[in-house]
């Protein structure tokens, strides 16, 4: 951000003072065409069709109030773009102000065509392979990326408009698109910076309990397997925020604690991207992708080995780093697997049809490589397929809830 300061050059304020005068001048000769206007004399009416319609002291009354009006909006845009021209100058204007008096006085300034092409290049690489994320997850204080063609994405803080990095507290941000001057909104896509992973205290987060993850404290962890980074901050505001066209955070919060607010989220933007590709594959093949469910997302430690039904999960299970998920189709909205495979049933040969779709995406995106297991109905559920991004293939037919 450009830093402030408390003074600027004489010559500066020289000019933007003749500006003023000028605008000034032109406003007292307003006043006084207006005043001849109000206090004229009216005609002597020549005939009875003279006086139809709207009379002299209506006419007299309709001059003043538009004069008026013509006047306030000429001095106040006048003393607008002065200020933000003297302030820009001096470095006490936001980038949104900036923008604004740059569009206003700036003949080379980008049109609303340009804007919008720079915006969707600028966010081409944010959204994923699959072309659909709608948030990237950063730590505090992490640089905003700069793209090719000199646009920028710049991050909305409240007060402080257009900053470069992430905001140094946890939060959801909105985010914009700088081209030269000019700031161009997002509407559907926003920067979500972690809570650091040593604000964990005791196995809790506040009055969340997340537990321990395997090897915490070691030196020597597997790779994969280290404790996530940061946590994002679930609350009931934000929980239906879009990270992606089908999913949102509340999809991938643990199932347990449900009185406790905020709550703590891992969420790899990998696997979020991994599952769209999944999506576009089936709904290319004609299937109806709309009523997906995520059955588990993210399980933090503690539920991992205590909580609901732990049999069948692993140890280590993907779901602790953020990087899982059991998924289902159900655009029947019966809580339970569609017959996707239409043969009249719903059973694991339906999770299969998702299977093949994983299988596809990572023949063609081998970096979303990982895990698939297909499980069959069991206790309260019906089939699933569970999905990962471990970082090499492995298959598997599963039993339990995991």
């Amino acid at each position: 951000m450009t830093a402030q300061h408390p003074g600027s050059s004489p010559a500066h304020h020289t000019g933007a003072i003749e500006v003023v005068e000028e605008a000034v001048a032109r406003a007292s000769h307003a006043i006084l065409h207006t005043a001849e206007i109000a206090f004229a004399l009216p005609e002597p009416a020549q005939s009875r069709w003279h006086r139809a319609g709207v009379g002299p002291r209506g006419e007299r009354i309709f001059d003043v109030v538009s004069g008026l009006v013509l006047l306030l909006f000429v001095v106040g845009w006048t003393w607008s773009i002065v200020m933000a021209r003297n302030a820009s100058e001096d470095g006490d204007v936001s980038d949104a102000t900036a923008s604004i008096s740059s569009g206003l006085t700036d003949p080379d300034a980008p049109s609303a065509a340009f804007m919008t092409n720079a915006m969707l290049s600028a966010l081409t690489p944010l959204r994923g392979t699959s072309g659909k994320l709608r948030a990237q997850v950063e730590q505090p204080g992490a640089v905003v990326d700069t793209t090719a063609d000199g646009s920028a994405i710049r991050v909305a803080t409240g007060a402080d408009t257009g900053i470069a990095a992430a905001p140094r507290r946890p939060g959801i941000w909105n985010v914009l698109v700088k081209v030269g001057a000019a700031l161009q909104p997002v509407t559907d896509f926003n920067l979500i910076t972690l809570h650091p992973f040593d604000e964990k205290q005791r196995g809790r987060i506040g009055g969340y309990f997340v537990g321990s993850w395997p090897g915490e404290k070691s030196r020597n962890v597997r790779p994969g397997y280290a404790h996530p980074s940061g946590f994002i901050e679930v609350t009931p505001e934000n929980e239906d925020v879009q990270v992606s066209e089908h999913f949102r955070l509340r999809d991938f919060l643990t199932h347990d604690q449900p009185n406790v607010w905020p709550k703590y989220l891992v969420l790899e933007m990998k696997l979020v991207d991994k599952l769209e590709l999944v999506l576009a594959d089936l709904a290319s093949r004609g299937y109806d992708v709309s009523g997906v469910h995520v059955m588990s997302g993210f399980r933090t430690p503690q539920y991992n080995v205590s909580g609901g039904d732990p049999r069948g999960r692993a140890a280590l299970s993907r779901h602790m780093y953020g990087d899982a998920s059991d998924i289902f189709i159900d655009d029947e909205h019966d809580g339970q697997m569609d017959d996707l495979n239409h043969d009249g049933r719903i059973n694991i040969r339906d999770a299969q049809v998702i299977l093949a779709a994983v299988d596809r995406v990572e023949r063609d995106h081998p970096e979303l490589i990982g895990g698939a297991g297909v499980y069959v109905a069991s206790g309260g559920h019906g089939p699933f397929i569970h999905i990962d991004t471990r970082g090499f293939r492995a298959r598997w037919v599963g039993t339990g809830d995991d």
